[in-house]
């Protein structure tokens, strides 16, 4: 497993890295026994940074990341996020007192002294703007409640605003084939600031799979069922803001980049590792299966130079006009 820094935090994480958004809910049933055995996989493989948030499961993710590595905290690293559970748009949300009540919630599911990340998740831009909310993340570092802060954030525009923040030491931002904006401008920029950059929804909620059919269905509590069209959050968080029916058909047209790679999830996932700006990918998961495949992008060959452009071209003249909401 290789392992790239972490921003200016001094860690260094596995560039394979996994979400826990899937084991906690709103992607479908989950089975608890299964989810252990899963990040025990990974861990066996040498994955040793999970990122989770307050709102998956209503902490369960966070509960059990704290049954998974208990005893391993000081060599597997923990992410978490917060301000989803009360109202985003209202500034007392990110009152220092309300940070510091889910900030002592976090770490009491987690079982730790210190959560390694501590990130804001997908606040609106004008809240960011204020201000305030970087202050009371400030105080939290001091006091080693929190070893860095970074920001989840929706579009290119609020990570570029964050990048300026002098206390941010990471972005989770969504990045994968159907979604390239970043690779202009946010990517170098980061590079430059030293800042680390986590990618959420690397396989596009499952359409980089190339396992979906334009008539697939999905649980009544899967949010590719509830928020395809962005009804409960951003649309861009569930199918990289694509039409369910569009994304299938242009997922369709990229079974090559799966040649020599085994199959489309690790290429999809080797395509983002090409980039260096990038500190590691986070995919879900919900069983050892797909632990297993995700890890297997470990084997896969990095895309040409030629690919690489074959994907821009595809992107700029195919996906670009088709993705909805800000990003």
């Amino acid at each position: 497993m290789n392992k790239r820094p972490l921003g200016r935090t001094g860690l260094q994480v596995s560039e394979v890295s996994f979400g826990t958004w899937a084991i906690g809910g709103s992607w479908g049933q989950t089975d608890d026994a299964e989810s252990l055995r899963a990040l025990d996989k990974a861990m066996e493989e040498g994955v040793n940074f999970f990122d989770t948030a307050d709102v998956y499961g209503g902490g369960k993710s966070e509960r059990l990341l704290a049954r998974a590595t208990k005893g391993k905290e000081d060599r597997i690293h923990v992410a978490t996020k917060f301000c989803r559970q009360g109202d985003i748009h209202d500034p007392q949300a990110y009152s220092e007192q309300q940070i510091r009540r889910w900030c002592e919630d976090s770490l009491k599911r987690l079982e730790r002294d210190t959560i390694d990340l501590y990130q804001v998740h997908c606040a609106p831009f004008a809240i960011l703007k204020q201000g305030a909310v970087f202050e009371v993340l400030d105080k939290l570092q001091r006091e080693g409640k929190i070893r860095a802060y970074g920001v989840s954030v929706e579009t290119v525009e609020e990570g570029l605003f964050c990048l300026e923040q002098s206390g941010v030491q990471a972005l989770q931002i969504i990045f994968n084939i159907f979604r390239q904006k970043p690779i202009a401008e946010l990517l170098p920029r980061a590079s430059e600031r030293g800042v680390g950059l986590l990618v959420r929804l690397p396989l596009a909620s499952g359409l980089l799979t190339g396992k979906f059919t334009a008539n697939a269905t999905f649980d009544a509590e899967d949010h590719r069922n509830f928020n395809r069209d962005g009804a409960a959050f951003n649309v861009g968080e569930t199918f990289a803001g694509l039409p369910f029916a569009q994304g299938v058909e242009l997922a369709s047209q990229l079974g090559w980049i799966a040649d020599g790679r085994g199959n489309m999830t690790r290429a999809a996932l080797r395509w983002l590792l090409d980039f260096q700006e990038v500190t590691c990918v986070i995919p879900g998961f919900r069983n050892v299966r797909q632990v297993e495949d995700n890890l297997g992008v470990l084997a896969a060959k990095p895309f040409s130079a030629e690919e690489h452009e074959r994907l821009r071209t595809f992107y700029e003249e195919q996906v670009h006009d088709h993705i909805r909401g800000a990003y």
